[in-house]
């Protein structure tokens, strides 16, 4: 028999594997991602919202630091920032563990979780007289600028876990 009368055809190779549909391995690993993805926006969500007083009491200390270049007045500005710590602090810990602290007491609980004492032993001690003594002696003996980063470093600093 010749063999250019043999009724042969080329070879065909299969069709290539689409993409589509996904392996079910895939599909998994898509699904666990919209997890991870959803579980990670709503812990950024959490902790935006959790710092929303804090992010209030900075915008309220520049403005308070603006006050007082405006009008240097230490003892306002002393009693507007024990306000300003007072209310934020109340925001982030237990009512009963704050509201009633007051004096030497008070600025170590503010100097919690900081690396340096700067309430208790630093400029932040100022807090505790401050808004108690007349104008004109407060504002020769009061570093009002170490006193207001005192209280920055306390607002922007995340407070340790109550025990």
């Amino acid at each position: 028999m010749d063999p250019e009368q043999i009724p042969l055809r080329d070879l065909h190779l299969p069709e290539a594997i689409g993409w589509w549909p996904l392996a079910p391995g895939w599909w998994l690993l898509i699904a666990l991602l919209a997890v991870g993805l959803l579980l990670l926006c709503r812990k950024s969500w959490k902790r935006w919202r959790h710092d929303r007083a804090r992010r209030i009491a900075l915008r309220q200390l520049g403005r308070l630091q603006q006050d007082y270049y405006a009008q240097p007045d230490a003892v306002t500005l002393g009693a507007r920032l024990s306000e300003l710590l007072r209310r934020t602090m109340l925001a982030y810990s237990p009512r009963k563990e704050v509201a009633g602290l007051t004096g030497r007491e008070w600025l170590e609980w503010l100097d919690r979780g900081l690396d340096e004492k700067v309430f208790s032993e630093g400029p932040g001690r100022a807090l505790q007289e401050l808004p108690y003594r007349r104008a004109d002696t407060a504002t020769r003996d009061v570093d009002a600028e170490a006193l207001i980063r005192a209280v920055r470093l306390r607002l922007s600093s995340p407070l340790p876990e109550s025990s």
